[in-house]
């Protein structure tokens, strides 16, 4: 679909951001964001020739000047701290270097200029520690996916924002608003991700719904996971009640409340919507992260080789294994045993494979093995890998 006009400059700038990486293809992401490559060419060729203005449909004002003294330095720095009043030094610092602006005094200098003008918290400063954090090796290795806290709109409804966050880069990937939590409702955003952004290898969501089902230790599908498999992306699960094992979501939910959502209130979900985008494009494109050495996280991403498919592939099997069909209570027959699997496999063909142990067996889901069946039990069902999601539960840490 077209760029909308209300949203042209940041899709411009996202795009730029992301053609612009190493190893980028750009025909593909000109038919992700829905423009000609014609269209694309240009806006890469302005931004080479002109920066971020060129990428503007107004006049193009140069951010630097030569003759700006040293109070207007320091202007600058206040405006921009009062812009963006959650941001420390070295993110002001590194946001205005990014733009064009040099002369520019050391972040030791800048918080001096920040505690003189009133604009400086003791006690919120103290807060911020460094951390050590874990993070996949490459983009798209790994989403978090998460619903942040839903709050009341001034037309009667809820918001739920849905966030969906890139582990290796911390590009926030969508912020949706959300009127409910159900499982069609987060089906057809991720759909409208996958389109831009590709698949990503594996997601990683708590128990909760639509994508959990409470204690997922022991059977973690609904049918959105089994969705997701289908299109074979693997799904995990952090451990119950440890939400810090989306360490990075959660603390995107926590930028997100205070740079955004704190004191504020909204009509309704297109007004959400309309307050996400732009903050969206402010968090990827320059929003300068410590934990990325100061780098922004369209400066580390890049969108999945792995583009989706509009129509679900095949689910095969091979010759070793023997496929039944799951029924609408989530059994199916084997060896005059019934095997629990799921209600969310329901009409779909699973294979069981042997094992090297008489008696236990694999249970795939197209590439996808789900778990171990032991026919010796008195009432098998599907057993889930519990070492792989409690590795993911200790690991999968900010």
């Amino acid at each position: 679909m077209p760029w909308k006009e209300v949203s042209a400059m940041g899709l411009r700038t996202e795009f730029v951001a992301l053609a612009r990486g190493e190893g980028a293809n750009v025909a593909a992401l000109c038919r992700r964001f829905g423009i000609s490559g014609k269209t694309g060419y240009k806006w890469l060729g302005r931004h080479a020739a002109e920066g971020l203005s060129g990428l503007a449909d107004q006049s193009r004002r140069p951010h630097r000047s030569p003759a700006r003294t040293g109070g207007a330095i320091e202007a600058l720095i206040v405006r921009t701290r009062q812009a963006h009043p959650a941001w420390g030094a070295r993110k002001l610092r590194a946001y205005l270097e990014r733009r064009g602006h040099g002369d520019l005094p050391a972040a030791s200098t800048i918080t001096q200029i920040l505690r003189r003008r009133g604009l400086l918290d003791a006690e919120e400063s103290l807060k911020h520690r460094p951390l050590v954090r874990f993070e996949h090796a490459a983009p798209n290795d790994l989403w978090q996916m998460d619903f942040k806290g839903h709050f009341g709109l001034e037309n009667g409804r809820r918001c739920h924002p849905l966030t969906v966050l890139d582990d290796h880069s911390r590009f926030a990937l969508g912020l949706e608003a959300c009127g409910d939590e159900r499982t069609e409702t987060v089906q057809q955003r991720l759909i409208f991700l996958f389109r831009r952004y590709g698949l990503p290898r594996r997601m990683l969501a708590d128990n909760g719904s639509p994508w959990g089902g409470g204690d997922c230790r022991e059977n973690p599908y609904t049918p959105l996971t089994v969705w997701l498999l289908r299109l074979g992306v693997a799904v995990s699960h952090g451990r119950p009640y440890h939400p810090q094992t989306q360490g990075k979501d959660e603390r995107f939910h926590r930028t997100l409340s205070l740079e955004l959502l704190s004191g504020r209130s909204f009509r309704d979900l297109s007004h959400c919507q309309q307050a996400f985008d732009p903050w969206r494009e402010v968090y990827n494109l320059h929003r300068p992260h410590q934990a990325l050495e100061m780098r922004v996280p369209a400066d580390r991403y890049q969108p999945s080789p792995r583009e989706y498919p509009e129509q679900l592939p095949c689910l095969e099997y091979s010759d070793g294994s023997q496929v039944r069909h799951v029924n609408r209570m989530g059994h199916v027959s084997f060896r005059r045993r019934v095997i629990h699997v799921g209600k969310a496999f329901y009409g779909y063909p699973v294979g069981l494979r042997a094992t090297a142990d008489d008696g236990l067996l694999t249970l795939q889901f197209g590439q996808h093995t789900l778990g171990v069946v032991d026919l010796r039990e008195e009432q098998p069902r599907l057993r889930t890998v519990r070492k792989e999601i409690e590795r993911v539960g200790e690991r999968e840490r900010d």
